[in-house]
């Protein structure tokens, strides 16, 4: 019984983690004040601490860390899917 939930859990982190990776900087994020701010100048330090700024690079992360990773993981779910329904 408590593997039918764990399955649930697995396909709504694989669903959150896609939700993540498909956020577009250019037409998304940055339209909504969320993109990556540019580089300070020498001797600047950059907005680190804010939530938002670790919301930021955290999606760019997971953008670029996920990328093939997902790739697998998603077709993985739909071959098991095709297979066992």
């Amino acid at each position: 019984m408590i593997l039918f939930g764990l399955g649930n859990l697995f396909y709504e982190a694989i669903l959150l983690v896609n939700a993540i990776a498909i956020l577009s900087e250019d037409r998304f994020l940055a339209r909504i004040g969320w993109g990556n701010a540019s580089e300070p100048g020498f001797g600047g330090s950059p907005d680190s601490a804010s939530i938002k700024a670790k919301i930021v690079n955290l999606i760019a992360s997971v953008r670029t860390l996920m990328r093939i990773p997902l790739i697998a993981i998603n077709t993985l779910v739909i071959v098991y899917e095709l297979v066992l329904g």
